[in-house]
C-alpha cells in the first residue's frame, strides 16, 4: 500500500506542477523585466498578477502532494516522478490553446515515462534512514552555497543568454535539496509542533525552499524560452535528488554493472524526453520593461506558421 500511495501522491503533485508552471511563465512575463539576475522586487510585481496567485495555491498544494508521497516513499522514487510535472505542462497548454499533441508532444512523452518506468524498474529504490544529524548534512549545505553562489555569478558577469540556464540549474539543485528536507519532516515529524519546531531540516527549508521559488520565478523571466529553463529544472532536480538519497539517507538503489547501465540508459532516454517535451512547452514572446514609463510592453501576437505559434 505505501509504494502505491507514494506514486499516487507523486503523480497528483505531477499534475498540480505542470499546471503551476504554465501560469507562473506567463504571468512573469507580465511583469517589468529587472536587470538583476535575482530579484526580490520580482515576486512583489507578481503579488498584483491574478493568475500568478491562483499558481502559488496550486504550488502549495502541489508542496503538500509532494510531503505525502515522500512519507510513503522514497526520496529516490518520489523525485524521479514528479518530471511527469512537464508532460502535463505541455498538454495543459495544448488544451488551452485548443491543440492536439503533435508527434513531438506524443514522442517526447513516451521516452519520458518510459524512461521513467525503466529507471525505477532497474533501480528499484527502497529503503534509507529517516534522520540525518545536522554535522552529517554540513558538507551537503556547503556544496549547494558554492553551486548556488557559481550559478549567480555567471548569470550576473556572464552573457546574458545563459542567465536563464544558470538560474535553472541553481533552481533545479535547490528544488532537490528541499526535496531531501522534505523527505525528513515527512519522516521525523514526531512530538507534535513543538518537536517539529526543534528539527533543524524545518528551518533550513525556511532558507532554501522560498530561494529555489525566487530562482525558478527569476529563470522563467530572464529567459525568452521556456524551454531550456524547463528542460534545466525537470533534470537537475530529480538527479540532485538521487544523489543525496543515496549518500544521506542511504537509499538502497540496485548497483553491479548490468544494473547501472540500466540505470544510466534509462536516465538518458528520460533526459530526452524532457527536452523534446520543453521544446513544446508554453513559450512567451519577451515583454522588456518599456523605458518611457517602466511598464511592460504588450507582447506582439504569435503569426501563423512562425515557431512562436508552435511553441
Amino acid at each position: 500500500m505505501f509504494p502505491v500511495t507514494a506514486v499516487g501522491a507523486a503523480v497528483s503533485a505531477s499534475v498540480t506542477d505542470g499546471a503551476t508552471s504554465v501560469l507562473e511563465q506567463r504571468s512573469t512575463k507580465q511583469v517589468p523585466a529587472h536587470r538583476n539576475a535575482l530579484s526580490v522586487r520580482l515576486i512583489f510585481d507578481l503579488l498584483h498578477r491574478p493568475m500568478w496567485l491562483i499558481a502559488i495555491v496550486l504550488d502549495v498544494l502541489g508542496v503538500v502532494f509532494q510531503i505525502v508521497a515522500l512519507h510513503f516513499g522514497a526520496l529516490a522514487l518520489v523525485q524521479p516522478i514528479l518530471v511527469c510535472d512537464l508532460i502535463f505542462a505541455v498538454l495543459i497548454a495544448a488544451a488551452v490553446r485548443h491543440r492536439r499533441p503533435d508527434r513531438v508532444i506524443l514522442a517526447g512523452a513516451f521516452c519520458c515515462a518510459a524512461g521513467l518506468a525503466w529507471f525505477l524498474a532497474a533501480a528499484r529504490p527502497h529503503g534509507g534512514r529517516a534522520t540525518v544529524a545536522l554535522a552529517d548534512a554540513i558538507p551537503l549545505g556547503i556544496g549547494l552555497a558554492a553551486v548556488l553562489a557559481v550559478c549567480l555569478a555567471l548569470a550576473w558577469a556572464g552573457p546574458r543568454t545563459i542567465r536563464p540556464i544558470m538560474l535553472a540549474l541553481a533552481c533545479g539543485v535547490a528544488y532537490g535539496v528541499t526535496a531531501f528536507l522534505f523527505k525528513l519532516l515527512s519522516d521525523g515529524s514526531a512530538g507534535g509542533a513543538a518537536g517539529l519546531l526543534r528539527q533543524w531540516p524545518l528551518w533550513a527549508v525556511v532558507v532554501v525552499g522560498p530561494l529555489g521559488f525566487l530562482l525558478n520565478q527569476s529563470a522563467f523571466q530572464a529567459g525568452t524560452s521556456i524551454a531550456p529553463v524547463l528542460s534545466v529544472i525537470t533534470a537537475a532536480d530529480p538527479l540532485v535528488s538521487i544523489g543525496i538519497a543515496h549518500q544521506w539517507l542511504r537509499e538502497s538503489i540496485a548497483g553491479g554493472p548490468v544494473n547501472v547501465t540500466m540505470e544510466v540508459a534509462a536516465l538518458v532516454v528520460m533526459i530526452a524526453g524532457i527536452v523534446a517535451l520543453a521544446h513544446r512547452a508554453p513559450q512567451a514572446a519577451p515583454q522588456p520593461a518599456d523605458t518611457r514609463n517602466g511598464s511592460p510592453q504588450r507582447p506582439r501576437p504569435a503569426v501563423p506558421g512562425t515557431s512562436q505559434d508552435r511553441a
